[in-house]
C-alpha cells in the first residue's frame, strides 16, 4: 500500500461527472453552477471524466470518446477554456470539496500530439503501424513504457495538472507499469502533498486475458503499492451474477470478506453500484426497495463511496460516451437518501474497523463494523422483502435508533424484524 495512505478515505464520497452530458450546455461553467447542489448532497470529491481534447482519427460516435485523448496538456474547447476549468476547480475548493481529473495513460487517440511528435513511444503492430493490444478499443493506440523519455513527459504533465487539482483517477491503471506509477507518485507529491491516487483496476478475467496475450497486467494487490484507492472490479462481477441469479448471496459476502485478508490493513476500495462504464443501478435493480437496500449497503461497505451523476434521481439510462446524451434529471429525487448515506459515511467506526459481511436466510446481508467494544450493524434486504433476521450474535436485545432514518428498531429474542428497508444500528458497551 502507498505508505502515506490514510484510512480517512473510507469516510469520503466521490461524485463523478462527465462534463459533456451533465448539463444542457455541457461546459465547465455548467458543472460549476451545480457544485453547491453536489456539495449539499454530501460529496467530498468531484471527479471529472477526461477534460482534454478528443482525437478525430478513428473517432467513435459523433463527438468521440473522452478516453481517446488528443492532447494531455490542453482542455477540450467544447467544455470551455483553461480559465473556465480553473474557475470550476477554485469553486469546488471554496465549497470545501476536492477535485480530481481522469488520467488516461495507457493510450491516446491515433492523431494525438504524442503520436505526431514521438511515434516511437507507441506500441507497433507487426506491420510497423501504431496499434493497441485490446481490439475493441479501435479509437486509440497504446503507449510503450519501455521508453524512459515517455515517463518524464507523462510525469511532467501530471505535475502541471497537480498544480491545480487534488488528485487523479487513472484509467486502466493496471496496464501501465507499476514502477512508472511509483515514480509518478513520488514526483507529484512535491507539487501536491497528499495527492489522491485512484486506480481503475480491472476484473480477474481481464487480467487473465491480458496476461495470456503475453503482456503485463497489475493485480489489485500490486496496484495498492502506488495507489490510495482501487476499483471494486475484483468482486463486481459476483454482484452482477447474484442479481442475474447465477450465484448465491453467500458467494458475494465471502468475496467481500476475502478482501479483508488479501489487501493491506489500510486498504480502501472504490465502492459503487454504477459508473460511466456500467449499467445504472436503477436499471439493474428495478424494485424500489431492493435499490434502496443496495444503495445503503454500498455506502456501508469498507471504502470510498461513489455517486455517478444522475444516480441520485434514479436515472435508468446510461449516457453514451460517444455523443451528446444528457443526464435525465427528471426521475424521483432521492437527495434525502443520499444525504443520509453521505452523513453515515462520516461515522468514525467506518474509518478503521474489522469488517465482516454475513449472508443470512431470506436474502439478507448483515454487515458489521467492529472496533473494540463498539459496533455498527447493518441489515440489508437484497430483494427488498420483509424477513425476521437473527442478529443476536452482533446486537443484544434492546431498543436502537436506525441511523438511516431516526426510527426505533427493536431487537428481541436475538431477532430483528426487517420490513424490507435498510437498518443500521450502533451497539455501545
Amino acid at each position: 500500500m502507498a505508505e502515506n495512505t490514510t484510512t480517512l478515505y473510507r469516510n469520503q464520497v466521490i461524485y463523478s461527472v462527465f462534463v459533456r452530458n451533465h448539463t444542457p450546455e455541457g461546459t465547465f461553467d455548467g458543472v460549476r453552477r451545480d457544485l453547491p447542489r453536489i456539495r449539499d448532497l454530501g460529496a467530498d470529491v468531484l471527479w471529472l471524466l477526461p477534460i482534454h481534447p478528443i482525437g478525430e482519427a478513428a473517432r467513435k460516435g459523433s463527438l468521440g470518446c473522452p478516453y481517446a485523448i488528443r492532447d494531455y496538456r490542453a482542455v477540450n474547447p467544447e467544455y470551455g477554456t483553461l480559465d473556465d476549468f480553473r474557475r470550476l476547480v477554485d469553486e469546488a475548493h471554496s465549497l470545501g470539496m476536492k477535485c480530481i481529473i481522469d488520467v488516461v495513460y495507457n493510450h491516446t487517440s491515433p492523431d494525438s500530439v504524442l503520436a505526431a511528435e514521438h511515434p516511437g513511444w507507441f506500441y507497433h503492430k507487426p506491420d510497423g503501424s501504431l496499434g493497441n493490444r485490446v481490439g475493441d478499443w479501435s479509437d486509440v493506440v497504446d503507449l510503450d513504457y519501455s521508453h524512459r523519455e515517455l515517463w518524464q513527459y507523462q510525469i511532467d504533465t501530471l505535475k502541471y495538472w497537480a498544480s491545480m487539482v487534488d488528485g487523479f483517477r487513472c484509467d486502466v491503471a493496471s496496464l501501465v507499469p507499476l514502477a512508472f506509477w511509483r515514480e509518478a507518485r513520488a514526483q507529484v507529491e512535491a507539487v501536491r502533498p497528499g495527492c489522491l491516487w485512484l486506480a481503475e483496476t480491472v476484473d480477474p478475467a481481464f487480467i487473465a486475458h491480458i496476461r495470456a496475450m503475453g503482456y503485463d497486467c497489475l493485480s489489485d494487490c500490486q496496484a495498492y503499492d502506488a495507489f490510495d484507492l482501487c476499483y471494486d472490479y475484483d468482486i463486481y462481477h459476483i454482484f452482477r451474477d447474484y442479481l442475474e441469479g447465477k450465484t448465491s448471496l453467500d458467494h458475494y459476502a465471502q468475496a467481500i470478506n476475502r478482501q479483508e485478508v488479501i489487501y493491506p490493513r489500510n486498504y480502501s476500495k472504490l465502492r459503487f453500484l454504477e459508473n460511466h462504464d456500467q449499467l445504472r443501478a436503477a436499471f439493474l435493480l428495478p424494485d424500489e426497495r431492493a435499490l434502496l437496500n443496495w444503495t445503503a449497503f454500498s455506502f456501508f461497505l469498507k471504502g470510498t463511496a461513489l455517486i455517478y451523476a444522475g444516480q441520485e434521481t434514479g436515472c435508468v439510462h446510461l449516457p453514451s460516451l460517444f455523443h451528446r446524451d444528457g443526464v435525465d434529471w427528471s426521475g424521483p429525487d432521492r437527495t434525502a437518501l443520499f444525504q443520509r448515506m453521505c452523513a453515515l459515511k462520516k461515522h468514525p467506526l467506518l474509518t478503521d474497523s474489522v469488517y465482516q459481511v454475513h449472508a443470512l436466510p431470506g436474502d439478507v446481508l448483515c454487515a458489521v463494523h467492529t472496533k473494540g467494544d463498539r459496533r455498527l450493524v447493518g441489515v440489508f434486504s437484497a430483494q427488498g422483502t420483509a424477513a425476521l433476521v437473527r442478529v443476536g450474535e452482533f446486537a443484544p436485545d434492546g431498543s436502537y435508533e436506525n441511523l438511516l432514518d431516526g426510527s426505533r428498531v427493536e431487537v428481541a429474542g436475538g431477532c430483528l424484524s426487517c420490513r424490507g428497508e435498510p437498518v443500521v444500528l450502533e451497539v455501545r458497551p
